[in-house]
């Protein structure tokens, strides 16, 4: 019986998981000019989207300026249900 309610979450975590994706795949070419590249991890029950840097992005300081002010502002903006986004290694 719960089967309707758990196909209903699933399907609303994809949607929510390829319009992130989207989002940063429009940020991507940014990134990607400055020698890095981000991946989208995961998104949790709390709406936390989890991402892992690469390129020049690992260890660079201003990641986590581009973390906040770019990756972050964009996603809560136009993906309702995104509440955070952190970097994990």
């Amino acid at each position: 019986m719960n089967d309707a309610k758990s196909g209903s979450a699933g399907a609303e975590s994809t949607v929510l998981k390829d319009r992130v994706q989207e989002v940063l795949d429009l940020i991507r070419p940014a990134v990607q000019s400055d020698g890095g590249d981000l991946e989208l991890v995961d998104i949790d029950a709390e709406g936390n989207v989890l991402i892992r840097f690469h390129g020049a992005c690992v260890g660079c300081p201003s990641s986590a300026i581009t973390l906040q002010a770019g990756i972050e502002r964009n996603l809560k903006q136009l993906v309702p249900g995104v509440t955070a986004v952190k970097a994990v290694n």
